[in-house]
């Protein structure tokens, strides 16, 4: 049964290995792009086993989902990426409640030429660990797939056992879109939204734009401003009195000038956006929230029906 995606002509595959393989298929599977994926044994010392022998130890091989995917869809990086997430590759023949050999992590690849990404996206990864990092990485080999009842054994048993949590699951795709936006950013749009970089003032695109719409998250198209809401600062950025919903936004103190300010961040995608400081207009509520152009996305109100913003043109019209 095809995973969800549209095929590709010449699919890309690599083998994921990540603790037990009833759940990473079904989350893998959940990511746009998949076109297919079968569990699995890999990278043990003897042929065909069966899933007594592999969980004896003896055998060394590893719970392994085969992942054939579309690289224009989801790219390899972003694959890897989002497999990372879901594991501790800092912790050998352990995930979860599983223990063995069985259950250590490990991507393997059938093209030499994605054994460069892996590496970058294992020297990535260790960046948020200070534990040194055990993943397996190499060639596949001798993979030999599971007996019919592990595969999409998620799907025919939807209470089965799971080391991934099904919320974890059912975000995978929204994770795997966030990703695809970020590599489309231009260099200042990932500066900014990225790497908390401050774009020039008075030459953004909306500092001087008071159209009628809402300002939505660059990244992820979560909506953050309403055009009801802005007003000419002076500060050569665009600037808003409050946010569309307080919970779309998260602050944290930013000690990195001299003066401490407080900056803002996406709920969704985590976006750097600005700051917001005391001195708004006293009748608005006293906020200024200054913004990047760059970590916005305007969205004219004759436009936001068609782009699925339908729901908040009362609230645009109505100021």
């Amino acid at each position: 049964m095809p995973a969800s995606g549209a095929p590709s002509a010449s699919p890309s595959t690599l083998y994921l290995a990540g603790g037990c393989f009833w759940g990473l298929e079904a989350y893998v599977r959940a990511i746009p792009g998949v076109v297919s994926t079968r569990v699995g044994y890999a990278n043990g010392t003897t042929d065909a086993p069966t899933y007594p022998e592999v969980c004896s130890g003896e055998t060394h091989h590893a719970e392994t989902v085969e992942v054939r995917y579309n690289p224009q869809t989801v790219a390899t990086a972003d694959l890897l990426s989002l497999f990372f997430e879901v594991i501790d590759p800092t912790v050998k023949d352990r995930q979860g409640h599983d223990v063995g050999t069985q259950y250590r992590t490990g991507v393997y690849w059938v093209d030499p030429a994605d054994q460069p990404i892996v590496e970058a996206a294992i020297a990535q990864t260790q960046t948020h660990y200070d534990q040194p990092i055990v993943t397996e990485i190499g060639p596949i080999d001798r993979f030999y797939p599971a007996e019919n009842y592990h595969q999409c054994y998620l799907d025919k048993n939807p209470g089965g056992y799971c080391h991934i949590p099904s919320t974890t699951i059912a975000q995978v795709a929204k994770k795997a879109a966030q990703l695809s936006a970020i590599r489309a950013l231009t260099p200042l749009q990932y500066a900014v939204t990225q790497q908390d970089h401050t774009e020039q003032p008075f030459t953004n695109a909306y500092d001087h734009v008071f159209e009628p719409g809402i300002y939505v998250d660059i990244v992820s198209g979560q909506p953050l401003f309403s055009s009801t809401d802005k007003y000419d600062s002076g500060c050569g950025w665009p600037a808003f009195s409050r946010p569309i919903d307080p919970s779309a936004l998260t602050q944290r103190p930013d000690h990195r000038l001299s003066r401490e300010r407080v900056e803002v961040r996406s709920g969704e995608a985590d976006s750097h956006l600005g700051h917001v400081f005391p001195d708004g207009p006293p009748e608005r509520g006293g906020l200024r929230y200054c913004i990047n152009s760059a970590a916005l996305r305007f969205v004219p109100l004759a436009e936001m029906a068609e782009q699925g913003y339908g729901d908040l043109i009362e609230l645009v019209e109505r100021g």
